[in-house]
């Protein structure tokens, strides 16, 4: 049984929590959030005590693994003293919202040896892991042409845009993690962002529309198309295209039933909605692979290295929608 502390207990968190107590292996031991009656509340609902005391938390022998579900400000912090405590972790994205943060957050634990899983779910998602597993095992020859699509179906409220990062890595960076998944590494990177859905996106100084195009290292071409905005629902596709095929993962639905009548044909229910519901059976699982790899010894993926990347990507698209032009992306230091 390993057992884990969750730090955070926001609509994330409450994600984790039922993933674990779901889980037959896991056990919620701590809930540990500065807001004291939502950490009792989610304890108390899973059977774990609740405290705002990290260090007592970190401090109790019992905890094999915490898992960062607070907000992005924290996670340096909160990770590098759960590491410092012998814990493995397994931290939501982004690690931070600066790289010099995350490289020095790195210089400070590399020397532990840590087991560090960055949350990028969407790599755990049955669909898009199956067609990268067909994708790597050479299916479609060498892989030409990537295209991700990835649009929310209503934009963010103004608190939670004020505080997100910005669309690159709030949104997209979930998008760069899955293009490396499928890619490889990146080498240059070319973004446009608009602001074409809401009025108060622009006014917090964000864009709510983007098109990325990518290089691979060995020439491959990739393309995210992202919204903040989708009037049909939660818009999940990726198409892998190659020498030999093209490979197509489309938007997943309750069921598939379909009606076809007098006025309309193949007539469908709209998609699951939004990433709760869409993703549930990526998050449970993320975890269990977490779960694995605390109990083989292994090191878990995607790793720190995965999410410095992700990051790295989305600056480099940052840099590029402010300047217009392509931007090289240097390799991760040593």
């Amino acid at each position: 049984m390993v057992r884990l502390a969750l730090f955070g207990c926001g609509r994330i968190g409450k994600v984790h929590a039922e993933s674990i107590s779901g889980h037959p292996r896991a056990e919620l031991t701590w809930v540990c959030d500065p807001m004291e009656e939502a950490a009792r509340s989610l304890a108390a609902r899973y059977g774990a005590v609740a405290d705002q005391d990290v260090d007592a938390v970190l401090a109790d022998p019992r905890v094999d693994a915490v898992v960062v579900a607070s907000p992005t400000p924290t996670h340096v912090d909160l990770l590098t003293r759960s590491v410092r405590a012998g814990k493995a972790v397994l931290c939501e994205k982004p690690i931070d919202l600066d790289l010099g943060r995350v490289d020095a957050c790195w210089r400070e634990i590399a020397g532990a040896g840590p087991a560090i899983m960055v949350g990028f779910n969407r790599r755990f998602d049955p669909s898009f892991r199956s067609m990268r597993d067909r994708v790597h095992a050479g299916e479609l020859g060498r892989l030409e042409q990537l295209s991700i699509t990835s649009r929310d179906p209503a934009p963010a409220p103004p608190a939670y845009i004020a505080t997100s990062g910005g669309l690159f890595r709030d949104m997209t960076i979930h998008d760069f993690d899955m293009a490396r998944y499928f890619l490889g590494e990146v080498a240059e990177v070319h973004a446009m962002g608009a602001n074409l859905v809401a009025g108060y996106i622009a006014e917090l100084g964000d864009m709510d529309a983007a098109v990325i195009s990518l290089r691979g290292a060995d020439g491959a071409l990739g393309h995210i198309t992202n919204s903040r905005r989708c009037a049909f629902g939660y818009d999940q596709r990726i198409e892998a295209f190659g020498e030999r095929g093209m490979l197509v993962a489309e938007n997943v639905r309750p069921t598939s039933v379909r009606f076809s009548g007098t006025d309309e044909t193949e007539a469908a229910g709209p998609y699951l909605n939004f990433f709760l519901d869409r993703y549930a059976t990526a998050y449970r699982a993320e975890l269990d692979h977490f779960l694995n790899a605390i109990e083989n010894g292994t090191q878990p993926e995607p790793g720190f290295a995965d999410g410095r990347a992700a990051l790295a990507l989305a600056e480099a698209a940052r840099e590029s929608a402010r300047t217009g032009r392509v931007v090289p992306v240097g390799r991760e230091p040593a």
